[in-house]
């Protein structure tokens, strides 16, 4: 199968990527937080390629991406007031609603739960493409399962190339981390997933807000997870990937003295001259969470090289956006976290 690279600004690129999903064929669709790995999410054999093309495992579930909030009624039932007061406010965004799911949903999507994640992408041309198709596109990140996820089409070429039909090439992603992932069928809502949209965001709205134990630590394989990203390791390189905290004088004196020839670095702007003569790759600013956000997997792709050992990365601490990075990262490091104060 030849991967064909299409144009997210040309319309008649977008109506060609909306029939090959109605044929049952795998398309790479840009979104503000990743880049996605869509099929038609209503046949059964269309999602089935998904899990193929990534080697995922069957019981990690897919996320819905509809046009219009009001399309969750055609998915989901018992849907409370909490979700449309979401939708209202946050849609189209990088919010995820985990709601219980109507049986129009086949089984493989929702990995055999009684629920559905559902979302509306921000990206105008992703919605195009949903209204044009006449389907809800099921749409995990494009990458291979565990590796970094993908933001920007040459991303998902590098991953997926002769696994799938096309990818509508939307420029690089905005947001930079998957969506956040609300469970809304207990009393109170709980976060799955932090992202774009905040736990502080959340809660102004909601009044209350749980915290998944998947959200703050590594979990059991044989766990049940309702939403993607909360089981197995994420995000990855093939090297070890080691969270050094503490300030930045002391995190560099940590590393330096643990530093190998096949090691990295991987740490804020500012940092940079910290670690001369290391080769150190900055993601973002410390200064400026959405830039570390946006940065992120791409900075963990470059060091994604069999002849790297050991990345030494440093994390934001903190809320908001920040929240989101540091879980993407200690999901790569396995939480594999130090603090080089405590260890100096």
């Amino acid at each position: 199968m030849n991967t064909e690279m299409l144009c997210a600004q040309s319309e008649q690129d977008i109506a060609y990527a909306a029939q090959l999903i109605k044929n049952g064929e795998l398309v790479g669709i840009p979104t503000e937080t990743v880049y996605g790995l869509g099929a038609n999410g209503l046949d059964p054999c269309a999602v089935a390629k998904i899990f193929e093309a990534k080697g995922r495992p069957q019981d990690n579930p897919l996320i819905l991406h509809i046009a219009h909030p009001a399309q969750m009624q055609e998915l989901c039932q018992n849907i409370p007031q909490s979700a449309w007061l979401l939708a209202e406010k946050f849609w189209p965004g990088p919010l995820t609603m985990v709601l219980p799911v109507k049986d129009i949903v086949p089984k493989v999507t929702t990995a055999n739960l009684s629920t559905v994640a559902v979302r509306c992408p921000k990206t105008e041309a992703t919605r195009k493409l949903i209204d044009l198709a006449g389907v809800p596109i099921a749409a995990p990140s494009a990458n291979r399962s565990g590796k970094p996820s993908t933001t920007t089409a040459e991303h998902v070429l590098n991953d997926m190339n002769g696994r799938i039909a096309a990818i509508l090439d939307g420029g690089a992603c905005e947001v930079g981390v998957e969506s956040t992932i609300v469970d809304l069928t207990d009393e109170t809502p709980r976060l799955l997933r932090p992202g774009g949209i905040t736990p502080e965001e959340l809660t102004e709205l909601l009044g209350a807000l749980e915290v998944d134990p998947a959200v703050l630590g590594q979990i059991a394989n044989d766990t049940v997870v309702r939403a993607p990203g909360m089981k197995y390791k994420h995000y990855a390189p093939q090297a070890q990937v080691i969270i050094v905290d503490g300030n930045s004088q002391a995190a560099a004196e940590y590393i330096r003295k643990r530093f190998q020839k096949n090691d990295a670095v991987l740490c804020f702007t500012e940092e940079l001259p910290l670690y001369e003569q290391l080769n150190p790759l900055a993601y973002g600013s410390a200064q400026n969470n959405m830039t570390l956000s946006a940065g992120l997997f791409s900075a963990l792709r470059a060091l994604d090289a069999p002849e790297i050992s050991t990345i030494y990365a440093r994390c934001p601490e903190g809320g908001g956006v920040a929240y989101a990075v540091r879980n993407r990262l200690k999901k790569a490091a396995g939480f594999c976290v130090v603090n080089a104060e405590e260890e100096a």
